[in-house]
């Protein structure tokens, strides 16, 4: 499937979404929606259990907002498209499935907040990454300041967001914003190998493991553990949890109908 700025493909248990807006696939209010939209029905497509998000070209994995939706200066209307951006990207981070940032290239502002709605961030060897909003008088809005902290701490997200510094590969994965570095053109195959591995586990364990992952961002340690305990029991209520212990005891792969 595609519209006019992102397309969308699925292979066997993942999807892959495009951004798809040259020169630099910025986002607009068109393909913000969109993202927003596939990744609510990829939630509901039980065969789907990874989602890989790649920028279409050379160049850019997005260079971020088409600043011309900001440039009349109106209040009401910047609410509205930072609204949109929130609604994209915290529905990526609430897939249900593992989702992987295939960074073919630059990773700018929007772009960057992206690949950080992503569970896992892989970038290619000449990509730069960074959030220069601030450049421009406006900030990360796209949940940029709350992820970004949260994933290379407080002193990093400062010198990034603060300071404008451009993170090269080499750099970023030293500081945890990324966590593979491929050649130029190999971030989705790279993408792609990984998800493959996502659908040897059963899905209906990743999803409640990765609710809990997330869970230790709001809640204490002591409450997660809790629910650490209580999901383990839940999953014995599923046809995956039956499927996966029977099939390691016959010794034979796993069937898994994510139910």
């Amino acid at each position: 499937m595609s519209n006019q700025f992102l397309n969308l493909e699925k292979r066997n248990h993942t999807a892959i979404i495009t951004i798809a807006n040259p020169p630099a696939n910025t986002w607009n209010e068109t393909n913000l929606a969109q993202l927003r939209d596939w990744v609510t029905e990829l939630n509901s497509d039980k065969d789907i259990y990874a989602l890989v998000i790649t920028g279409e070209g050379e160049k850019f994995f997005s260079a971020g907002a088409d600043l011309k939706m900001f440039s009349n200066g109106d209040k009401d209307n910047a609410h509205k498209v930072i609204s949109l951006f929130g609604q994209a990207f915290e529905a990526l981070s609430a897939f249900r499935g593992v989702s992987i940032a295939a960074i073919n290239g630059y990773a700018m502002g929007g772009g960057l907040e992206c690949a950080l709605a992503c569970d896992i961030r892989i970038a290619e060897e000449q990509t730069a990454l960074a959030l220069p909003e601030t450049a421009v008088g406006l900030l990360p809005g796209g949940g940029g300041t709350q992820n970004l902290t949260r994933i290379v701490g407080e002193g990093w997200a400062k010198r990034i967001i603060l300071c404008g510094e451009r993170i090269k590969p080499d750099r970023a994965l030293q500081i945890g914003l990324i966590e593979e570095i491929t050649p130029t053109g190999k971030a989705l195959e790279t993408a792609l190998t990984l998800a493959e591995s996502v659908a040897k586990q059963s899905p209906t364990s990743v999803t409640a493991s990765k609710k809990l992952i997330m869970g230790t961002r709001s809640h204490s340690h002591t409450e997660m553990l809790s629910e650490e305990r209580l999901a383990f029991a839940q999953l014995f209520d599923s046809e995956d949890q039956k499927e996966g212990v029977n099939a390691f005891l016959e010794k034979r792969k796993p069937i898994w109908k994510n139910q």
